[in-house]
Protein backbone atom coordinates (compact mmCIF):
# COMPACT_ATOMS: atom_id res chain seq x y z
CA UNK A 1 0.00 0.00 0.00
CA UNK A 2 0.98 3.59 -0.71
CA UNK A 3 2.55 5.58 2.05
CA UNK A 4 0.11 7.80 4.40
CA UNK A 5 -0.17 11.03 2.48
CA UNK A 6 1.67 10.10 -0.76
CA UNK A 7 -0.33 10.71 -3.77
CA UNK A 8 -1.77 7.78 -5.76
CA UNK A 9 -1.39 9.27 -9.12
CA UNK A 10 2.06 10.79 -10.94
CA UNK A 11 1.33 14.66 -9.46
CA UNK A 12 4.47 16.39 -7.55
CA UNK A 13 3.56 19.29 -5.63
CA UNK A 14 7.08 21.28 -6.07
CA UNK A 15 7.53 24.72 -3.57
CA UNK A 16 9.57 27.13 -4.97
CA UNK A 17 12.71 29.19 -3.00
CA UNK A 18 10.44 31.99 -3.00
CA UNK A 19 7.78 29.86 -1.22
CA UNK A 20 5.44 29.63 -4.68
CA UNK A 21 3.86 25.80 -4.93
CA UNK A 22 3.70 24.22 -8.15
CA UNK A 23 1.74 20.90 -9.09
CA UNK A 24 3.43 19.22 -11.94
CA UNK A 25 2.03 15.82 -13.39
CA UNK A 26 5.26 13.46 -14.31
CA UNK A 27 6.14 12.06 -17.57
CA UNK A 28 7.04 8.57 -17.67
CA UNK A 29 8.45 6.60 -19.92
CA UNK A 30 6.11 5.18 -21.91
CA UNK A 31 5.19 9.40 -23.06
CA UNK A 32 9.47 9.72 -22.77
CA UNK A 33 9.78 7.11 -25.39
CA UNK A 34 8.36 8.62 -28.23
CA UNK A 35 9.97 11.64 -28.09
CA UNK A 36 13.25 10.05 -27.39
CA UNK A 37 12.69 8.18 -30.94
CA UNK A 38 11.31 11.24 -32.80
CA UNK A 39 14.57 13.10 -32.00
CA UNK A 40 16.66 9.96 -32.99
CA UNK A 41 14.75 10.33 -36.65
CA UNK A 42 15.40 13.98 -36.89
CA UNK A 43 18.68 13.38 -36.07
CA UNK A 44 18.69 10.83 -38.80
CA UNK A 45 17.30 13.17 -41.40
CA UNK A 46 19.95 16.05 -40.09
CA UNK A 47 22.91 13.38 -40.88
CA UNK A 48 21.36 12.41 -44.23
CA UNK A 49 21.45 16.38 -45.26
CA UNK A 50 24.60 16.25 -44.33
CA UNK A 51 25.93 13.67 -46.20
CA UNK A 52 24.41 14.73 -48.97
CA UNK A 53 26.22 18.01 -48.57
CA UNK A 54 29.46 16.21 -48.14
CA UNK A 55 28.89 14.52 -51.03
CA UNK A 56 28.44 17.46 -53.32
CA UNK A 57 31.53 19.35 -51.72
CA UNK A 58 33.73 15.93 -52.37
CA UNK A 59 34.04 17.17 -55.97
CA UNK A 60 35.31 20.22 -55.14
CA UNK A 61 37.74 19.54 -51.76
CA UNK A 62 37.51 15.76 -51.87
CA UNK A 63 37.56 13.42 -48.62
CA UNK A 64 37.70 15.73 -46.51
CA UNK A 65 34.22 16.80 -46.87
CA UNK A 66 33.23 13.73 -45.22
CA UNK A 67 35.36 15.16 -41.95
CA UNK A 68 31.80 17.79 -42.05
CA UNK A 69 29.74 14.69 -41.95
CA UNK A 70 31.90 13.15 -39.07
CA UNK A 71 31.98 16.12 -36.89
CA UNK A 72 28.10 16.89 -37.56
CA UNK A 73 27.78 13.63 -36.17
CA UNK A 74 29.85 13.62 -33.17
CA UNK A 75 27.57 17.23 -32.25
CA UNK A 76 24.37 15.38 -32.96
CA UNK A 77 25.27 12.45 -30.91
CA UNK A 78 26.44 13.84 -27.72
CA UNK A 79 24.73 18.26 -27.84
CA UNK A 80 21.67 17.72 -29.62
CA UNK A 81 19.31 17.22 -26.80
CA UNK A 82 21.23 19.34 -24.01
CA UNK A 83 22.00 22.42 -26.44
CA UNK A 84 17.93 22.16 -27.55
CA UNK A 85 17.07 21.98 -23.85
CA UNK A 86 19.34 24.46 -22.64
CA UNK A 87 17.98 27.15 -25.13
CA UNK A 88 14.55 25.85 -26.02
CA UNK A 89 12.97 25.92 -22.36
CA UNK A 90 13.92 22.22 -21.40
CA UNK A 91 12.36 20.83 -24.66
CA UNK A 92 13.33 19.33 -27.77
CA UNK A 93 11.36 19.28 -30.72
CA UNK A 94 10.37 15.18 -29.51
CA UNK A 95 9.20 16.93 -26.14
CA UNK A 96 7.57 19.71 -27.85
CA UNK A 97 5.48 17.41 -30.25
CA UNK A 98 4.57 14.51 -26.73
CA UNK A 99 3.95 17.75 -24.49
CA UNK A 100 6.59 17.35 -21.98
CA UNK A 101 9.57 19.40 -20.34
CA UNK A 102 12.92 19.06 -18.26
CA UNK A 103 13.23 20.99 -15.45
CA UNK A 104 15.39 21.36 -11.93
CA UNK A 105 13.75 19.31 -9.34
CA UNK A 106 13.08 22.67 -7.03
CA UNK A 107 10.83 23.62 -9.86
CA UNK A 108 12.93 25.81 -11.75
CA UNK A 109 13.63 26.09 -15.63
CA UNK A 110 16.56 23.72 -16.41
CA UNK A 111 20.48 25.49 -17.02
CA UNK A 112 22.49 24.95 -19.48
CA UNK A 113 24.63 22.56 -17.36
CA UNK A 114 22.00 20.62 -16.40
CA UNK A 115 20.80 20.35 -19.94
CA UNK A 116 24.02 18.83 -21.47
CA UNK A 117 24.79 17.01 -18.68
CA UNK A 118 21.75 14.96 -18.49
CA UNK A 119 21.76 14.48 -22.16
CA UNK A 120 25.59 13.14 -22.11
CA UNK A 121 25.01 10.36 -19.05
CA UNK A 122 22.39 9.08 -21.59
CA UNK A 123 24.93 6.76 -22.60
CA UNK A 124 25.23 5.10 -19.94
CA UNK A 125 20.99 4.92 -19.24
CA UNK A 126 20.77 3.10 -22.41
CA UNK A 127 22.85 0.10 -21.34
CA UNK A 128 23.31 -3.01 -21.26
CA UNK A 129 24.65 -3.03 -24.87
CA UNK A 130 23.72 -6.42 -26.44
CA UNK A 131 24.76 -7.96 -29.82
CA UNK A 132 22.13 -9.07 -32.27
CA UNK A 133 24.40 -12.20 -32.36
CA UNK A 134 23.08 -13.11 -28.89
CA UNK A 135 19.77 -12.89 -30.59
CA UNK A 136 20.17 -14.86 -33.39
CA UNK A 137 20.64 -12.78 -35.98
CA UNK A 138 23.82 -11.38 -37.95
CA UNK A 139 26.77 -9.34 -36.35
CA UNK A 140 25.81 -5.71 -36.12
CA UNK A 141 26.55 -3.19 -33.64
CA UNK A 142 25.81 -3.57 -30.49
CA UNK A 143 22.29 -2.76 -29.52
CA UNK A 144 20.62 -0.42 -26.46
CA UNK A 145 18.49 -1.90 -24.14
CA UNK A 146 17.42 1.16 -22.34
CA UNK A 147 17.42 -1.43 -18.99
CA UNK A 148 19.99 0.44 -16.87
CA UNK A 149 17.27 3.97 -16.97
CA UNK A 150 14.35 1.92 -16.84
CA UNK A 151 15.63 0.55 -13.55
CA UNK A 152 16.21 3.64 -12.39
CA UNK A 153 12.86 5.26 -12.95
CA UNK A 154 11.43 2.29 -11.66
CA UNK A 155 13.18 2.76 -8.27
CA UNK A 156 12.18 6.52 -7.63
CA UNK A 157 8.84 8.08 -7.42
CA UNK A 158 10.05 11.04 -9.97
CA UNK A 159 11.04 8.71 -13.14
CA UNK A 160 14.48 9.85 -12.99
CA UNK A 161 16.86 8.41 -15.07
CA UNK A 162 20.59 8.19 -13.94
CA UNK A 163 21.32 11.20 -15.65
CA UNK A 164 18.24 13.08 -14.07
CA UNK A 165 19.68 12.12 -10.65
CA UNK A 166 22.76 13.48 -11.17
CA UNK A 167 21.78 16.73 -12.70
CA UNK A 168 18.84 17.05 -10.24
CA UNK A 169 16.49 17.25 -13.36
CA UNK A 170 12.68 15.77 -13.63
CA UNK A 171 10.47 15.71 -17.01
CA UNK A 172 7.32 16.78 -16.56
CA UNK A 173 3.84 17.02 -18.81
CA UNK A 174 3.74 20.25 -19.84
CA UNK A 175 0.66 22.44 -18.30
CA UNK A 176 -1.43 23.37 -21.72
CA UNK A 177 -3.05 26.67 -21.71
CA UNK A 178 -6.02 26.51 -19.99
CA UNK A 179 -7.71 29.83 -21.32
CA UNK A 180 -7.84 29.36 -25.06
CA UNK A 181 -10.39 32.28 -25.05
CA UNK A 182 -12.91 34.05 -22.99
CA UNK A 183 -16.08 31.66 -22.50
CA UNK A 184 -19.14 34.19 -22.98
CA UNK A 185 -20.92 34.71 -19.72
CA UNK A 186 -24.56 35.71 -21.26
CA UNK A 187 -26.65 35.95 -17.96
CA UNK A 188 -26.96 39.18 -17.22
CA UNK A 189 -27.87 37.82 -13.47
CA UNK A 190 -23.94 36.67 -13.15
CA UNK A 191 -22.67 40.18 -13.77
CA UNK A 192 -24.96 42.12 -11.68
CA UNK A 193 -23.51 39.15 -9.06
CA UNK A 194 -19.87 39.80 -9.87
CA UNK A 195 -20.66 43.59 -8.00
CA UNK A 196 -21.19 41.76 -4.51
CA UNK A 197 -17.76 39.71 -4.33
CA UNK A 198 -14.89 41.39 -2.67
CA UNK A 199 -13.19 44.33 -4.55
CA UNK A 200 -9.77 42.68 -3.87
CA UNK A 201 -11.26 38.49 -4.86
CA UNK A 202 -8.17 36.85 -5.52
CA UNK A 203 -7.98 33.15 -6.30
CA UNK A 204 -5.26 30.13 -6.22
CA UNK A 205 -4.39 28.84 -9.79
CA UNK A 206 -6.42 25.74 -9.16
CA UNK A 207 -9.37 27.99 -8.87
CA UNK A 208 -8.91 29.58 -11.48
CA UNK A 209 -8.08 26.96 -13.70
CA UNK A 210 -11.28 24.64 -12.50
CA UNK A 211 -13.49 28.36 -13.18
CA UNK A 212 -12.53 28.42 -16.49
CA UNK A 213 -12.72 25.01 -17.37
CA UNK A 214 -16.56 25.35 -16.20
CA UNK A 215 -17.02 28.62 -17.89
CA UNK A 216 -15.96 26.49 -20.97
CA UNK A 217 -18.30 23.55 -20.05
CA UNK A 218 -21.23 24.62 -18.67
CA UNK A 219 -23.54 25.62 -22.26
CA UNK A 220 -22.91 21.68 -22.69
CA UNK A 221 -24.10 20.60 -19.72
CA UNK A 222 -28.18 20.65 -18.55
CA UNK A 223 -29.45 23.44 -15.56
CA UNK A 224 -29.24 19.92 -12.88
CA UNK A 225 -25.94 19.06 -13.92
CA UNK A 226 -24.67 22.90 -13.58
CA UNK A 227 -26.00 22.74 -10.40
CA UNK A 228 -24.30 19.43 -9.37
CA UNK A 229 -20.87 20.62 -10.69
CA UNK A 230 -20.90 24.07 -9.49
CA UNK A 231 -22.00 23.01 -5.84
CA UNK A 232 -18.64 21.53 -4.86
CA UNK A 233 -16.76 24.54 -5.68
CA UNK A 234 -19.43 27.35 -4.98
CA UNK A 235 -21.13 26.13 -1.87
CA UNK A 236 -17.90 26.98 0.71
CA UNK A 237 -17.77 30.63 -1.25
CA UNK A 238 -21.26 31.39 -0.18
CA UNK A 239 -19.72 31.82 3.67
CA UNK A 240 -16.64 33.22 2.48
CA UNK A 241 -18.29 35.88 0.25
CA UNK A 242 -21.21 36.27 3.33
CA UNK A 243 -24.03 35.42 0.46
CA UNK A 244 -27.56 34.17 0.67
CA UNK A 245 -27.95 30.51 0.98
CA UNK A 246 -30.16 29.97 -1.99
CA UNK A 247 -27.61 31.84 -4.23
CA UNK A 248 -27.25 30.22 -7.35
CA UNK A 249 -24.07 27.86 -7.38
CA UNK A 250 -23.54 27.78 -11.25
CA UNK A 251 -24.33 32.36 -11.05
CA UNK A 252 -21.59 32.32 -8.59
CA UNK A 253 -19.11 30.74 -10.69
CA UNK A 254 -19.93 32.70 -13.52
CA UNK A 255 -19.70 35.92 -11.66
CA UNK A 256 -16.34 35.07 -10.34
CA UNK A 257 -15.13 33.85 -14.09
CA UNK A 258 -16.69 37.51 -15.12
CA UNK A 259 -15.33 39.50 -12.40
CA UNK A 260 -11.80 37.31 -12.58
CA UNK A 261 -11.63 37.17 -16.51
CA UNK A 262 -13.29 39.46 -18.18
CA UNK A 263 -13.97 42.86 -15.32
CA UNK A 264 -10.57 42.20 -13.63
CA UNK A 265 -8.58 40.81 -16.46
CA UNK A 266 -7.46 37.67 -14.36
CA UNK A 267 -6.37 38.62 -10.73
CA UNK A 268 -4.98 34.94 -10.06
CA UNK A 269 -2.35 34.22 -7.51
CA UNK A 270 0.14 32.91 -8.59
Amino acid sequence: MPAAGLPIDTTIEIVTPENITFHYQLAGPFRRLPAYVIDVCLQALLLVGVALLAAALAIGIGAASWAIWLLAQFLLSWFYGGLCEAYWNGQTPGKRLMGIRVLAANGRPVNAYQAVLRNILRVVDTGPLISAEVLGGPPVPLIPTFAIGLVAMACNRRFQRLGDLVTHTIVVVEDRPWLPGMAPIEDPRAVELAEYLPPDLRVSRSMARALSHYAERRRFLSPARRREIARHLAQPLLTRFDLPDNTSYDLLLCAMYHRLFIADHGDVAP
